[in-house]
């Protein structure tokens, strides 16, 4: 080869970008990851091993190598997001290179199935959201483009009639789209939603060429499924697109601070994370666009075990992108929503169906073909789950230190609490990245209702994760113990909107991080009362469990965060229609 001739970039499938560059990119990111972490962990050797090493020392340093590395990932994807956001001319062509195709106002002319999957939910509530995303659809213009499919699960006898009567009624005011709005129950429950998906696959997949799934809770407008299929269209070898999901106002208290702080944590975070995962990003399994022929090839389920598998997403997207299409995540903020658990029971029941179908993908590892990126995704994914017993019983081994029978009078704690503060603002990092990144414009927070009241709310939300943090942490982790003997949830419909949370039905479900709390803090006063008041952001949670969880599921505080418009997102100031429909009976919509 000539000194002139130069060889063409190795691309993406889809020719988005040269595979050279996101090697780069991952090699640092991992880099920085693995210096990140070595020095975590050395720093915590020379803590431990002052007066050399005991059993509790090495139990408490394994303990930290299990749990470490899901925060220290966080740390790093919202610094590179928050750096693109505001530090690179144009960060998001670095990261969704197809995103300016959403801009296309030319005609389309492939058909997209809308599909809401049900299992025993709330019919009315699940029909009102379909039935805006269709209204805001054919207010595009090209609402004809579009099928709208209810796959149904439900086997509970009430709920399936429930459901008949609801799909009717929506048939009935639209006559003119019968053969676009399609009612199926399967008996045979299969493979859950992944087994529905498939289904819907076989039998109509043919006829289109997307198909764009949603939960019960989903609501998504015209606008931001309009871009979805023009990114899809001019890309043919995107397999899946998904968007950034963010949550609807809410009447929960509970809800309604965690979606303030997950709406910017998110934000970052994925920017970040879309900059080095690229072609071989998340799936959700809703609100995203999905490319129906290759997913019908490609990404049948396998059986672990003889089960289901409950976490099909990203199992879904590392076989997609085996089949040489891209999986890529759209990180801007759109019309895209989801409900978020109105109490901390709800949101922990949510969690132990998440950490079983995650630790399933432990079995899945070994699948020949997948992208090294791809593998990495289903690690990423179990380290998600697979840390948080290493937190908990670090936490619990560090209050009763002073019995591993070491002499403590020159103790150089100053490296121990330096760690300790890289700890939390490493576990913070995610959400102060978020924070940031709104209060560095006016525009932004004139959307969260101005500084005084975004600053009041940050604070809040701040306090409200480490006290959710240690309830979940704990609950998490002692399900993980019983799945070694057998325990296993079911998929079964969530409750989704605000209800009020008894003491009696917090204490039965929270009682075991209530006495966790109890013995952590009575052997903090005891062995190291200096201790007790530096540990408050990790342990604080496990004492206060049921009070916290009945508080924020009360209507009362709900109603009051509500008149003072605190931890309010930017749909509350200035709800676009869609949202704004949601306050409306679906049956008074039909009139109108």
């Amino acid at each position: 080869m000539s000194p002139l001739t130069y060889s063409a970039p190795y691309l993406t499938p889809a020719g988005l970008q040269d595979r050279t560059m996101l090697t780069r990119r991952r090699l640092l990111v991992t880099g920085l990851i693995l210096a990140t972490y070595f020095t975590l962990a050395w720093m915590l050797a020379d803590v431990l091993g002052q007066h050399g090493w005991s059993i509790i020392d090495l139990v408490m340093f394994a303990s930290f190598l299990v749990a470490a590395p899901w925060s220290v990932i966080g740390l790093w994807n919202a610094v590179i997001g928050f750096c693109l956001l505001h530090l690179c001319r144009d960060g998001m062509a670095q990261v969704a290179p197809f995103a300016k195709a959403a801009q296309s106002a030319g005609e389309i002319h492939d058909r997209t199935a809308i599909l809401l999957t049900l299992r025993h939910e709330d019919p009315a509530r699940a029909f009102q959201r379909i039935h805006i995303v269709k209204e805001s659809l054919d207010a595009t213009g090209f609402g004809a483009f579009f099928s709208y499919f209810i796959l149904s699960d439900s086997d509970d006898p009430e709920i399936a009639q429930a459901e008949e009567r609801a799909f009717a009624d929506w048939s009935r005011a639209h006559p003119e789209d019968a053969d676009r709005l399609i009612y199926r129950r399967r008996t045979n429950n299969e493979g859950f939603k992944a087994g529905n998906l498939q289904d819907f696959c076989t039998r109509w997949g043919q006829d289109f060429t997307f198909m764009l799934p949603l939960d019960a809770d989903s609501l998504m407008d015209g606008k931001t499924i309009m871009a979805l299929v023009r990114m899809g269209a001019a890309h043919p070898k995107i397999g899946i697109l998904q968007s950034l999901v963010v949550g609807t106002p809410t009447d929960s208290a509970f809800a309604r601070i965690f979606q303030f702080g997950m709406r910017h944590g998110m934000r970052t975070y994925t920017m970040g994370n879309a900059w080095w995962a690229g072609d071989c990003g998340p799936f959700w399994g809703h609100n995203a666009l999905v490319r129906i022929a290759p997913f019908l090839a490609h990404c049948t389920l396998p059986q672990v075990r003889g089960r289901a598998i409950l976490s099909h997403d990203q199992i879904e997207a590392v076989l997609m992108r085996r089949a040489g299409f891209e999986v890529r995540v759209w990180p801007q903020e759109s019309g895209s929503y989801e409900d978020n658990p109105p109490t901390l029971l709800e949101f922990t029941r949510r969690d132990l169906r998440w950490c079983q179908g995650n630790l399933q993908y432990l079995h899945l590892l070994g699948l020949p073909g997948l992208q090294p990126m791809s593998r990495f995704q289903l690690v990423w994914a179990i380290m998600m789950f697979l840390g948080l017993p290493g937190w908990t019983l670090l936490i619990a081994l560090a209050s009763i230190k002073p019995l591993d029978g070491k002499d403590y009078a020159d103790f150089h704690g100053g490296e121990a609490l330096a760690l300790y503060l890289a700890f939390l603002f490493m576990y913070l990092a995610p959400k102060l990245a978020g924070f940031l990144d709104v209060a560095m414009s006016r525009r932004s927070l004139r959307r969260y209702g101005g500084l005084p009241r975004f600053v009041l709310g940050a604070c809040l939300e701040v306090a409200f994760s480490f006290l959710i943090g240690a309830a979940t942490t704990l609950r998490t982790s002692l399900f993980m113990i019983g799945l070694l003997f057998g325990r296993t949830v079911t998929w079964n419909g969530q409750a989704r909107d605000a209800y009020h949370l008894s003491w009696s039905d917090a204490w039965r479900g929270l009682w075991p991080q209530q006495a966790f709390g109890v013995l952590i803090f009575a052997a903090l006063f005891t062995l190291t009362p200096s201790l007790l008041w530096w540990s408050l952001p990790l342990t604080l949670g496990y004492l206060v469990a049921v009070p916290f969880a009945v508080l924020t599921g009360s209507a009362r505080f709900g109603a009051w965060l509500q008149d003072r418009q605190l931890c309010a997102i930017p749909e509350e100031f200035d709800p676009p229609p869609e949202i704004a429909a949601l306050t409306i009976p679906i049956t008074q919509k039909e009139e109108i």
